[in-house]
């Protein structure tokens, strides 16, 4: 299983950015069919959320709306890499071997742990230091 970090998401989602192109054609040569965590579900819809709040314009909130509507749209097609209970006992393993890095980046390596998925992330700097996870950047490696 592959699992695709809310970066490389974000680049597979958007049709318009420079390194999309390249991202969905090494991802279809993969052979695999890749997820998405929850987790990074839950962070882009935060956002999107987060956004359409803070303004108070409604004319201003179409544009996040839109997003939000093509984010779902999009996730529909995906595979979606659920919270589990061992994901959960994994996360718990990891904190007690004091991984420092953030709780939504700890718990999306404990997805990818829990399920024997390499996942491709461009923080290579924290996902590196989590014992056991096989991570890769495809973005610009």
């Amino acid at each position: 299983m592959i699992l695709v970090d809310t970066d490389h998401f974000t680049v597979v989602a958007d049709r318009r950015s420079a390194l999309h192109e390249r991202l969905t054609s090494r991802l279809e040569l993969s052979g695999e069919m890749p997820a998405i965590p929850i987790i990074s579900i839950e962070e882009q819809l935060r956002a999107w959320l987060k956004q359409i709040r803070r303004l108070s314009d409604v004319e201003k909130q179409v544009f996040p709306y839109d997003r939000l509507v093509r984010l779902l749209d999009t996730l529909a097609e995906w595979e979606i890499a659920r919270w589990s209970e061992t994901a959960a006992d994994e996360f718990k393993r990891l904190r007690k071997q004091r991984v420092r890095i953030g709780t939504q980046d700890l718990k999306i390596a404990a997805i990818a742990i829990a399920n024997d998925a390499l996942l491709l992330s461009a923080n290579l700097r924290d996902f590196e230091q989590v014992p056991g996870l096989r991570v890769e950047d495809w973005l610009y490696h």
